[in-house]
């Protein structure tokens, strides 16, 4: 191989011989490039798009749980002023006797 390679520079030049050499690294790395890092990257890129959702998903039930919560303060400020009572003691039972009766809401589409 070795003197293969020095009687290719001897007949051509260093230069011709060095493109060949060239021409063949980048057609590895062409290769390699397309077959096996480019379907990886498409897995990586679907994995991504589906937790991109997620998070959105999740930063609207925050969204939700905020505004459920700002709710429930609220009306409890309004009970304690109507009543005059606070509401430490019998909130479980009012939260009983007012709970939601739809589903539950399942955020990761199962």
């Amino acid at each position: 191989m070795e003197t293969e390679l020095a009687n290719a520079i001897k007949e051509f030049g260093f230069p011709i011989v060095s493109v060949f050499g060239m021409g063949y690294f980048i057609f590895f790395i062409w290769k390699w490039v397309t077959e096996e890092v480019k379907p990886v990257l498409g897995e990586a890129t679907s994995t991504l798009i589906k937790l991109v959702d997620r998070v959105r998903m999740l930063d609207n039930d925050m969204i939700r749980l905020n505004t459920k919560l700002a709710m429930v303060l609220e009306y409890k400020n309004e009970i304690e002023q109507a009543t005059g009572k606070k509401l430490g003691d019998n909130l479980e039972e009012i939260l009983k006797e007012h709970k939601s009766q739809s589903e539950d809401f399942n955020s990761t589409g199962d």
